[in-house]
């Protein structure tokens, strides 16, 4: 099944600011009375957005689709996962992004993506071991002076 969805890597171009606003102001427009499809196109810009905040809207704004409307969850499930794979979510991205390679095993922005969320956590789990490794090199230093100190003082 062919997807129109955008590859994961044009997500990290943000929406011109000037598109931002119309989708926001389509959205507060509507006001209580607001459409699903501006709804998704609303959070769709925000997800798209370099602002933390926008993106943190965006994720909201979807999942209250995608809880509150079964016929749109399969279009919320890739911006879903985009937006926490943004917002630092790796394991949320992750959830979402395999619930629609479960329904979609080709869909090839989902697969993209999964490669990026996999890399982003590879990545990180390196960082943590040199941290962890150079908290516990610094603690064995520290350590060894204590332990010459307290030698040195008998």
């Amino acid at each position: 099944m062919a997807s129109n969805l955008p590859y994961a890597a044009d997500a990290e171009s943000p929406l011109p600011p000037a598109e931002l606003q119309v989708l926001r102001s389509q959205y507060e427009k509507e006001g209580d009375y607001v459409g699903v499809q501006t709804k998704f196109n609303y959070a769709w810009g925000l997800i798209k957005s370099s602002s933390r905040p926008d993106q943190q809207l965006g994720v909201q704004l979807l999942s209250d689709i995608f809880k509150t409307i079964p016929e749109r969850r399969r279009e919320c499930l890739y911006y879903l996962a985009l937006g926490n794979y943004k917002l630092g979510n790796y394991a949320e991205a992750r959830r979402y992004n395999e619930l629609l390679l479960d329904k979609e095993p080709g869909n090839l922005q989902s697969q993209s993506l999964q490669g990026l969320i996999d890399d982003k956590v590879s990545k990180e789990g390196m960082y943590g071991l040199a941290i962890a490794g150079g908290v516990a090199v610094a603690a064995g230093v520290l350590g060894g002076m204590l332990m010459r100190n307290a030698r040195a003082r008998r």
